[in-house]
């Protein structure tokens, strides 16, 4: 049953079919009119019984029961022309129809009443919740300052081309992907981490849309169009991850196929075989009516709309609650196997630590050599050799450069002014068979070994910071039975310092990128769900083959946004615990939904086969389940994490 796919047609057709002038859409004036006609039908029922008889007593409950009962005909019919004969809206149409054969006028017209309202309560959840984590992630404005000359002019966001100057003033909210080219300035980065602790951006670094101006006048080029920014992916994200179903949800939706139309064979069996136990003397007697009335209760009951609508709500909620929380779930598929990891393997540099390196010592010949070394290592986006370029400062632009090579996992070779510089890690020089004293491998921190001409000429030490919330990540994790194991390409002894520091018993050091892979693989042998967390571009091999891959840092890198299952936007290894937590709580509650709807829907359909429920105790299985498992679903969206 397509019930899903159903409401969002209605969504859109909600979306465009506002009603009068004032507002009022026809979904709920249908709704209104049927409730106003049906308390008229009850009054007279009640005051003027003997006239209002007969024809004139259907034709007025008919007329009630037209506006919310044509809708889920016209639904019924859409489904039937698809080849889907047994779904909820053939259910209630039967059983509505089958009332009104009875005479039971005002109960027919009051069970497509609350079903018809039930809908929209359900249509609102999910507009809502949606509703609610765009306007979180969507708020820029639509007009922005553009700087042409020495004028300030506004215009359309939605018509800013890349290397246009846009205008921020204190509290404004870019629109924009950009690049800052004012000397610095402070931004409140809440829309796209969930933190709201200002940072500060230097010129020439990367800016995105939602972020807020905190301080003072700046002016940004722009660098993409309004809508492939990143907070436009990362909104378009959220909004397709429903598409990534969760096992649970996926086998609900096969269930209610399977179950729908055996429900409805079910009711036919609860009028047809009485009868022919009372041929037989094992029934006293067979009264059509009874059984007939009976078997549309088991109907009305048997619908699966609480949870069909409720399970997939409850998984968009956590979807939801993460993104207030600067995560990113790119399914309810990923967030359903969060809660239920067992091992998370970790990598170091950006993940656990800062990934901001520095020189602290220098052990070759600074005059001669450092300079050389600046231009090698300027050739390299690794965070070691951004540390060596920023403290040799200014690059010489008279030396000769050639032949630069980048040997992934050990580090760079060049000729500098007729010299061959190697510098990276004591692989690069085993590489090329040059001897080094090896107790310099015992460091703990990170080495970046130089050679000249096939010779050993000394070493830099660079260090990094570990993240102010990374021992209590490993802590919390460790408190939940999460196995941790910490990876990292760089050298044992500085991988074993910050495993001590962390508290991580189980750790690899000198790890090529395959060997990471090898490595998670080991892990998955045991059959235990595991999570992989990388920095989203070094890592993005281990990210793919993990059942589970977060990146971190996915503000500034578009590769983390495409490998991982999950995203962390603020760089805080906290966040994964975090996430763990909002899975877990989704999960809980979509089978709180589950068991909640089958327990009384299995109660009211025994008294009902046993004829001791009437319509009133269906429609409460029916729509009271569902308002009631909806309201469940939407908690998530109000708590705290």
């Amino acid at each position: 049953m397509d019930h899903e796919h159903t409401h969002e047609e209605e969504e859109h057709h909600h979306h465009h079919d506002h009603g009068d002038t004032h507002g009022l859409r026809w979904e709920y004036l249908l709704p209104a009119v049927s409730t106003l006609l049906l308390l008229t039908g009850l009054v007279l029922d009640y005051f003027i019984k003997d006239l209002f008889t007969s024809y004139i007593r259907l034709s007025f409950y008919l007329l009630a029961y037209l506006p919310v009962g044509w809708p889920v005909w016209r639904n019924a019919l859409k489904t039937i022309r698809h080849g889907d004969l047994f779904n909820e809206f053939v259910l209630m149409g039967i059983a509505t129809i089958g009332a009104f054969l009875i005479g039971e006028y005002p109960e027919s017209v009051t069970v497509m009443l609350f079903y018809s309202v039930g809908e929209l309560f359900q249509d609102a959840a999910v507009s809502n919740a949606r509703g609610s984590i765009k306007q979180l992630l969507d708020q820029r404005p639509d007009e922005v300052r553009v700087l042409e000359g020495n004028q300030i002019i506004n215009k359309k966001a939605k018509d800013i081309v890349p290397g246009e100057i846009v205008q921020l003033r204190p509290g404004d909210k870019l629109s924009l992907d950009g690049e800052l080219i004012s000397e610095s300035a402070s931004f409140n980065t809440a829309a796209l981490t969930g933190e709201s602790v200002p940072a500060t951006k230097h010129k020439g670094e990367a800016v995105y849309a939602g972020m807020i101006n905190e301080n003072q006048v700046c002016e940004i080029k722009v660098t993409q169009p309004y809508s492939n920014s990143k907070l436009s992916k990362i909104l378009s994200l959220v909004q397709d991850a429903t598409s990534r179903k969760a096992p649970t949800e996926l086998f609900i939706r096969k269930f209610a196929r399977v179950y729908t139309p055996i429900v409805f064979f079910c009711a036919v069996a609860i009028v047809i075989t009485p009868y022919f136990l009372a041929q037989i003397s094992i029934l006293p007697e067979y009264i059509f009516r009874d059984w007939f009335y009976r078997s549309l209760i088991f109907l009305v009951v048997s619908c699966p709309c609480a949870l069909v609508i409720s399970i997939p709500l409850g998984y968009f909620g956590g979807i939801g609650a993460g993104s207030r929380n600067g995560i990113l779930f790119k399914g309810s598929s990923y967030l359903d196997q969060m809660s239920i990891v067992k091992t998370v393997v970790m990598d170091k540099t950006g993940t656990l630590t800062k990934g901001v390196f520095k020189v602290q010592e220098v052990k070759i010949n600074e005059q001669e050599l450092l300079p050389l070394l600046a231009v090698l290592e300027s050739h390299s986006t690794h965070p070691a050799a951004k540390a060596i370029v920023a403290y040799a400062g200014n690059i010489s632009p008279t030396l000769s450069v050639e032949k630069i090579e980048e040997i992934a996992g050990h580090g760079l070779k060049g000729r500098i002014n007729g010299k061959e510089i190697l510098a990276g890690n004591f692989r690069l020089m085993d590489k090329f068979n040059i001897p080094y004293d090896t107790s310099l491998q015992n460091i703990p921190f990170t080495t970046v070994a130089i050679a000249v001409d096939q010779k050993f000429t000394g070493y830099i030490i660079i260090a990094d910071e570990l993240k102010e919330d990374a021992a209590q990540t490993i802590k919390q994790l460790q408190s939940m039975g999460i196995k941790t194991v910490l990876l990292s390409g760089d050298k044992n002894a500085v991988v074993s310092h910050i495993a001590k520091q962390l508290g991580i018993v189980q750790y690899f050091g000198e790890l090529m990128p395959e060997d990471k892979v090898t490595k998670v693989q080991e892990f998955q042998k045991t059959k235990l769900p595991l999570a992989f967390v990388g920095d989203g571009v070094n890592d993005a091999p281990v990210i793919a083959v993990s059942e589970i891959g977060i990146a971190m840092g996915g503000l500034g890198s578009e590769a983390a946004i495409e490998t991982a299952d999950v995203v962390i936007q603020n760089d805080m290894p906290s966040k994964i615990v975090t996430a763990i937590h909002i899975s877990k709580v989704t999960k809980k509650i979509v089978w709180q939904n589950i068991g909640f709807a089958f327990g009384v829907k299995l109660v009211v359909l025994l008294l009902g086969a046993g004829g001791l429920a009437t319509m009133w105790e269906a429609i409460f299985a029916d729509v009271g389940v569902a308002f009631l498992a909806i309201l469940n679903a939407m908690r998530i969206q109000r708590m705290k994490f």
